[in-house]
């Protein structure tokens, strides 16, 4: 069950900061890392003899030279790949999964070195946007290749888009395995989702017509295809071979420049991944009538008479074509369009793939701007025709790159399993319990001031931050989210190097063992840190006296209307400390809280106050709690001792304590700062302690005052 965020503190809180708090690891006292830029560029060359068409074999590296916009480049890599010489993997299935990846089957593995020379082919049938009869089509062409055209060299995938992104069978040599794959969809699966994509539609209606307008809801399902091949191509990326997609289709219907972003994602994916899209429209030869199909009503009009109509249903087939066109052309593939026979896709690519030199290099055009840059490959042989990708778009660093794809920057980071230290990113997590076995879970981030550059804006100096976390339970699935940007605007960017920027949210939680991540970018350079771990909401019923997180703070800032959270206390909101770092000017804030206190008779005495905001219905209780510093073991301070007799959180049969203590009594140094906490009544008691660090008050000069970032 997915949760709302929480309406906590969705704004940046400037603290000041002594030392940063602990980083998830810290082998030592200074972090070194290491990034290195290896954008290495490959294209599949065929040479084939301009004459007879035969392969040419036997070519070396200094037969060849590649140029990018004209320019020579070095080329460092070089390798022939010949399916002839594959040896076969005794029909075993190997292991394709990859990090944010559809492929994720277990059932065998393979070393690079035992790919090599093989084709891997991935059959992807678009369901969303084939009719029933599509889908036979489909099955059947499959089915043929399957059975009568696969090489022992082929190691082929199964996989398709329905309600979600199915692999339904990895990368195998075995036959049947692949044709149970193949048969398990029913004629019913293809329905045609994607509007447009059927073989006619009429649009050209006289003006009293009415005609819906489906231009969303076709970019929300082109951006549906478009993201699954990005998604198969990311997930093939980590090996080296020459890969093929044989894209099953009914068509994809794109409005003018929508989905651009979409389809150069989906292209570039596939490009960096080596991977070719070979496309196929399962709807076949089509008769296109001028009054339409079955799937159309009757026109209105003159226009089935005028031509318009007929005009119409043509150039909407071509727009549905143009899309898996662009998508072959612009990776290395070919598309296969107004035919019967699906056969001549499978031979393409075994044609393709039979025999191939890769060449790798090192661009000498360091810009990374996301521009497309023009290939051209030359063999030192007279009368040869070569094949291979005429171009790719260059990476994109962070100021070139567009919104979607910094968006789609920050999702691939969030999902991925390598970690971004960039910049620094700290985390704390606390627990309340609201219900007997559900909790609020506040998480503070906090990013050093003097990792984020400020740029100048009017009279300010101005950032943002972009931030992005999630829980998932011990299954993996999403329990809550957080997507958020942060806008930070102070009058001097200096003051913010000595303090911390610090992010406030939270998740309504059950129970249970949770992991968090969260990443956050500087949007300045780009920067991205990130910070995950493991979320333990405890089971209060096993222990003997329930208790909430302890919260250290030294500010306290109104909060506004932002009252269902429960760091918010007589009107203000405690902004956790995470490093516990403290001067003496300053005041330490605590606040606890403990549940089901047992039940006690007492008389009323003068110790036996209510405390304070103690509601007087309910049974009463006897809770003591003080608060006690230790240097070394040496007690140094200790608040009296508070007593509670009423619970004053009684919807949550909770005690809540707060403290507030003026810390210029104390010297600078670390302290244990010690939480004395006992139910007189039920007799159990607990004695949490937390490491406190005091340094001496700010001197003149020095930016003391907190500042708030909205």
């Amino acid at each position: 069950m997915r949760t709302r965020v929480s309406g906590l503190a969705l704004a940046a809180l400037l603290l000041t900061s002594g030392a940063a708090p602990q980083q998830q690891t810290q082998p030592n006292n200074t972090t070194i890392t290491f990034r290195v830029n290896s954008d290495l560029v490959l294209t599949n060359v065929v040479v084939r003899d301009k004459k007879t068409g035969q392969l040419l074999r036997g070519l070396t590296q200094k037969d060849f030279s590649i140029s990018e916009d004209g320019k020579p480049q070095r080329i460092i890599s070089f390798d022939f790949e010949n399916v002839d010489e594959a040896v076969p993997l005794n029909e075993a299935t190997i292991d394709a999964s990859a990090p944010n990846g559809v492929f994720g089957a277990r059932t065998g593995t393979a070393t690079q070195a035992e790919l090599r020379d093989h084709r891997l082919i991935v059959i992807f049938f678009d369901l969303t946007s084939m009719q029933p009869e599509d889908v036979e089509r489909a099955q059947e062409a499959a089915r043929d290749y399957i059975s009568k055209q696969m090489h022992p060299a082929d190691l082929v995938a199964v996989v398709s888009l329905d309600a979600t992104l199915s692999l339904d069978q990895d990368f195998t040599a075995n036959k049947q395995l692949l044709l149970r794959a193949v048969n398990s969809y029913s004629g019913t699966q293809g329905q045609g989702f994607a509007p447009g994509a059927t073989s006619t539609t009429n649009q050209v209606e006289d003006a009293t017509s009415f005609t819906p307008d489906e231009e969303e809801y076709n970019d929300i399902n082109t951006d549906r295809e478009l993201f699954a091949i990005e998604d198969i191509a990311k997930s093939l990326r980590y090996l080296d071979e020459k890969k093929s997609l044989l894209y099953f289709s009914g068509g994809i219907q794109r409005d003018g420049i929508e989905n651009q972003a979409s389809l150069d994602a989906a292209i570039n994916s596939a490009v960096r991944a080596n991977l070719a899209v070979y496309s196929v429209d399962a709807r076949g030869l089509q008769a296109i009538s001028p009054l339409g199909d079955a799937t159309t009503g009757s026109l209105r009009g003159a226009s089935a008479y005028n031509g318009a109509a007929l005009q119409n249903n043509l150039d909407s087939n071509f727009n549905t074509q143009e899309v898996m066109a662009t998508l072959s052309s612009d990776t290395g593939g070919k598309a296969f369009f107004d035919s019967n026979d699906f056969s001549p896709a499978f031979d393409q690519i075994q044609k393709d793939t039979s025999a191939y030199y890769v060449i790798g290099y090192h661009s000498t055009n360091l810009k990374r701007d996301g521009g497309y840059r023009r290939l051209t490959v030359r063999v030192d042989r007279p009368d040869v025709k070569l094949e291979y990708r005429r171009g790719y778009y260059a990476p994109a660093d962070f100021k070139h790159s567009t919104k979607d794809e910094r968006e789609q920057e920050l999702e691939d980071e969030l999902a991925s399993g390598l970690p971004d230290t960039d910049l620094p990113v700290y985390l704390q997590a606390l627990y309340f319990r609201l219900a007997p076995e559900r909790f609020f879970v506040p998480i503070s981030l906090v990013v050093p001031g003097s990792a984020i550059p400020f740029v100048k804006g009017g009279d300010r100096d101005k950032a943002t931050l972009d931030i992005i976390g999630q829980v998932r339970d011990t299954a993996g699935h999403d329990i809550g989210d957080v997507r958020d940007t942060v806008k930070l605007a102070v009058n001097e960017s200096e003051q913010v190097r000595q303090k911390n920027v610090q992010y406030t949210t939270g998740f309504n939680l059950p129970t249970g063992k949770y992991h968090v991540k969260f990443v956050v970018r500087e949007n300045e350079t780009g920067r991205m840190g990130s910070f995950e771990t493991d979320l333990y909401v405890p089971d209060l019923r096993k222990v003997p006296l329930k208790m909430s997180s302890v919260v250290l703070a030294s500010q306290r800032v109104p909060a506004g209307k932002k009252q269902d959270n429960l760091l918010v206390r007589d009107g203000e909101e405690l902004v956790p400390n995470l490093p516990h770092v403290f001067r003496q000017d300053q005041h330490l804030y605590l606040l606890y809280e403990v549940y089901d206190p047992a039940h006690a008779t007492l008389e009323k005495t003068a110790e036996a106050k209510p405390a304070k905001d103690a509601k007087p219905e309910g049974e009463p209780v006897r809770v003591m709690t003080s608060i006690e510093f230790l240097s070394g073991s040496a007690k140094v301070f200790e608040t009296p001792v508070i007593q509670a007799i009423r619970l004053n959180e009684p919807d949550r049969d909770a005690i809540a304590f707060q403290f507030d203590l003026p810390l210029d009594s104390l010297k600078p140094g670390t302290y244990i700062c010690q939480i004395n906490v006992i139910d007189d009544a039920g007799g159990t008691f607990t004695f949490p302690r937390t490491a406190v660090l005091i340094r001496p008050t700010a001197t003149a000069g020095t930016a003391t005052p907190a500042a708030t970032g909205n």
